[in-house]
């Protein structure tokens, strides 16, 4: 008994010396991280400030929720635990829905699809293998995952991959290409890309959107987008907002504010000048 009863002491202290895990916690103020090199989903201007699709749309949900928020520039690695600890109330970075994640932290609904692809060098043999196939292929479909596979993995066969370090893009390598190809994983974007375009990769992996913002700061002539996109399964849902799943409240909150900037046409009118497509999950 005297065992539980401290449990619970221990409890009640934590919710206190904690108030983001209160029930009745208030929400007027939201801290979020966010990458700040994640071109250009979020990046850092050369005074310091951040931009990009995500913190346009941040600002705007933060105005819809009537909060005060402020968004910092954090590592992508160290961004769950750092929000588990109470550094920060939200993430805000592309983080895919996975079920892996969802044992950790809870997720606002969707507030961008994500499909995933590849990147080449205009040179490589890959680039003259391999077309860009505008097809979203759902991982849920075995029959079609099988069928994209076979010419991807023939182009691809011995070849080094970059990803993003504890990124999908990961696990997307490991469960569909394993002794396929060779895996080289970087901690930021900017770092995979430049080992791309300078040869010291193969290929590259990742978000059709954020592949497209790469192409556009290399250019056509050093990079292109090759093979078809994939959805779902180990690579998510969709982007979502990341929260400690105590703050149901907050959950709430982001959830109605995403739902209204995507009824009122706000997520298609930020996405398509910085995208090229409109990324609104549908």
């Amino acid at each position: 008994m005297k065992r539980y009863t401290l449990i619970a002491i221990a409890l009640v202290s934590l919710a206190a010396a904690n108030p983001s895990r209160a029930e009745d916690k208030k929400w007027t103020e939201v801290r979020i991280a966010t990458e700040g090199g994640f071109l250009p989903w979020n990046y850092t201007k050369p005074d310091g400030t951040l931009a990009g699709f995500e913190i346009d749309l941040a600002n705007d949900l933060c105005t819809r929720m009537k909060v005060k928020c402020t968004i910092t520039a954090e590592s992508f690695d160290s961004m769950i635990p750092a929000l588990n600890a109470g550094k920060y109330d939200a993430l805000i970075d592309d983080v895919a829905i996975t079920p892996k994640r969802q044992e950790v932290i809870a997720f606002s609904k969707p507030y961008a699809s994500i499909c995933y692809t590849f990147a080449t060098s205009t040179n490589s043999d890959i680039a003259s293998k391999l077309e860009a196939d505008d097809h979203v292929i759902s991982l849920a479909d075995g029959a079609a995952v099988n069928a994209a596979m076979e010419p991807l993995k023939a182009a691809l066969k011995d070849k080094t991959i970059g990803t993003l370090a504890a990124g999908t893009s990961v696990s997307f390598v490991e469960t569909y290409l394993k002794g396929v190809v060779l895996m080289r994983q970087y901690k930021t974007p900017d770092a995979r890309d430049l080992d791309l375009v300078s040869g010291r990769v193969d290929v590259i992996v990742g978000s059709k959107d954020a592949l497209n913002g790469a192409v556009a700061k290399q250019g056509k002539d050093a990079m292109k987008i090759v093979g078809p996109c994939f959805q779902g399964g180990v690579i998510g849902k969709g982007a979502g907002v990341g929260m400690r799943k105590q703050d149901t409240e907050l959950k709430a909150m982001f959830d109605k504010a995403i739902t209204e900037a995507q009824q009122d046409g706000t997520i298609k009118k930020l996405s398509i000048p910085v995208f090229g497509i409109d990324v609104t999950p549908q």
